[in-house]
């Protein structure tokens, strides 16, 4: 049902939804889901190219086993000045490499908090900005898979996925995987022999490398520490 789990056959119509090189948005109408949660959900699992429905379906099974049961609220640590100087470095580096500024506050803040998870409440009384600002913070979030959405009845809270990071390194093969492939087509399309053409194919293959070399990363971490869940097992190609 719509804002429920995923069930393994709404996985399945994902993945041939996928197959046919269909977009997130389109899928998720036809399945009467938010597209945000197509999109989370194929970020979390391989993204376009490697998604997996059985997988996807392990890994869901195997996070709701590891799931705490509800927090009680907690209260921030104000105490603790060398926690906040802590956090504004977290969250500068974040910055700094990438992530949007409210993302990277409200990550920061799942990060440091007890539990791992905050209601919108919980959030928007830390950073003092709008509830508007913590929703899209976290939709932004959640569409890379570093958060998930749970109710506790008709309470809305942000838990964080344990392998955040990890999940958000396997996405950014993906990436590397999608430049790889459109300048391997401009070298094609445009010849070797060509200026632009040279510099395509080899921007190609530099992507190409990145993708492996973050790959074989990814794997040796899996494998030395058992991080990523089911959802990394090894996949078809």
């Amino acid at each position: 049902m719509p804002g429920g789990r995923l069930t393994y056959e709404e996985r399945g119509r994902i993945a041939a939804g996928l197959a046919q090189g269909l977009g997130h948005a389109e899928i998720a109408r036809r399945l009467g889901r938010p597209a945000s949660t197509v999109s989370r959900e194929v970020a979390r699992n391989g993204g376009d190219r490697r998604y997996r429905a059985n997988l996807a379906q392990q890994a869901a099974q195997w996070r709701s086993r590891r799931r705490p049961a509800p927090p009680r609220p907690e209260t921030p640590a104000d105490d603790l000045p060398e926690l906040h100087e802590f956090e504004e470095r977290f969250t500068r580096t974040m910055i700094a490499t990438g992530v949007p500024a409210m993302p990277a506050r409200v990550l920061t803040c799942l990060y440091t908090s007890a539990a791992g998870s905050l209601t919108p409440t919980d959030l928007v009384a830390a950073l003092h900005v709008s509830p508007a600002s913590v929703s899209k913070a976290a939709a932004w979030l959640a569409d890379r898979g570093f958060l998930w959405r749970e109710t506790e009845g008709r309470r809305l809270r942000y838990r964080l996925d344990d392998q955040a990071f990890y999940h958000a390194w396997r996405a950014s093969i993906a990436g590397m995987d999608a430049w790889a492939d459109l300048t391997r087509q401009g070298a094609d399309l445009l010849g070797d022999d060509t200026p632009a053409g040279a510099r395509l194919r080899d921007s190609s293959r530099f992507f190409a490398y990145l993708r492996r070399d973050m790959a074989d990363a990814a794997e040796h971490w899996r494998r030395i520490t058992g991080s990523g869940g089911a959802q990394d097992a090894p996949r078809e190609t």
